[in-house]
């Protein structure tokens, strides 16, 4: 585990990364090589030594050429979600202090203007903006589960104005989304009713996050209950059904299309300011981060964690940690 004292060395020139130099499935065209360049910093933006990373469906679809069109040239290092300890400042970064524990998503878009060094390396680079402090009472690994997920199922609620007294239907509630969607429905919108959907192992975990009705999409439909809700959040890319179960003035907001109007999709926009006023709710434990039971995945294993990832049956997110 990196601490402050690995601030007090020079960063050195090359590292450790995941890379691929080519578009393919992920087990195919993800390699590991031990001299990557260390990714230099522009003025704005500090020099991170990975602990932990966590992985999104996003980086796979990026691997296998999703993106192409408006990523930056290849080779690339993947990676969005990072937790580590800052080693270097450029010139006009002033936010953090060397050895300050910090954790983000260090793609501002998550399509367009992607970094070529991501977070599966020792070190990363990222702008200040999109980072913030890492709660005290989290471990790297738990931080670095929340940054893309957790700004995510924010912005969605915010964008479909889910306020106090409201209901909310969460599609995919056990997910490295939905698990947030609860969580921040219930604890930070005030929502007063929160259903969710899942599997049948995983309703408990839906109940232990906030959910009022926990429901088992094997067996139940959610375009036949008699109950609609004011908001519904498709975080599983099923706004066919999602339309079926709002309420006639309600909103709809999805992760993943096709679209189903009146539903509504948008793309994140990678902020530290949600990160930081989240920072209460992490650390007063209202709100707590979710991974997968089968990790965290060693780093060497970064292939076997985006396999299980890709199997859709993660359970909040997918965490590769310790980075040597």
């Amino acid at each position: 585990m990196a601490d402050a004292s690995c601030a007090s060395t020079t960063p050195p020139s090359v590292n450790k990364a995941w890379i691929y130099r080519e578009h393919g499935e992920t087990a195919h065209v993800l390699k590991f090589e031990t001299n990557v360049a260390v990714p230099q910093i522009k003025e704005d933006q500090v020099l991170i030594k990975v602990v932990a990373a966590a992985l999104n469906p996003t980086d796979a679809k990026r691997i296998l050429g999703v993106f192409r069109a408006t990523d930056t040239a290849l080779p690339i290092v993947p990676g969005y979600d990072v937790a580590g300890v800052v080693v270097k400042l450029g010139s006009k970064a002033s936010k953090f202090n060397i050895g300050d524990e910090v954790y983000g998503d260090i793609n501002e878009e998550s399509s367009i203007n992607l970094k070529k060094f991501g977070t599966l390396a020792e070190y990363t680079a990222a702008e200040e903006r999109l980072l913030a402090l890492k709660p005290k009472n989290l471990s790297f690994v738990e931080a670095a589960s929340l940054p893309a997920a957790i700004e995510t199922a924010y912005e969605g609620l915010k964008r479909v104005g889910l306020s106090a007294g409201q209901s909310i239907l969460v599609l995919g509630g056990a997910g490295g989304c939905g698990t947030h969607v609860i969580q921040l429905a219930k604890h930070v919108f005030g929502a007063s009713r929160v259903a969710a959907t899942a599997s049948t192992k995983k309703l408990d975990l839906l109940r232990s996050l906030g959910a009022d009705l926990a429901i088992d999409y094997t067996r139940e439909n959610v375009e036949d209950l008699p109950e609609k809700f004011d908001v519904v959040y498709d975080a599983v890319g099923q706004s066919d059904k999602a339309v079926k179960a709002v309420k006639e003035e309600g909103r709809v907001v999805t992760l993943i299309g096709p679209i189903t109007p009146p539903a509504s999709m948008f793309v994140l926009t990678s902020t530290g300011s949600i990160l930081e006023k989240l920072k209460p709710y992490l650390e007063s434990g209202k709100v707590k981060p979710v991974i997968d039971p089968t990790g965290p995945y060693p780093f060497s294993k970064t292939i076997d964690a985006f396999t299980y990832l890709q199997t859709s049956r993660a359970t909040g997110k997918v965490v590769v940690y310790p980075i040597p």
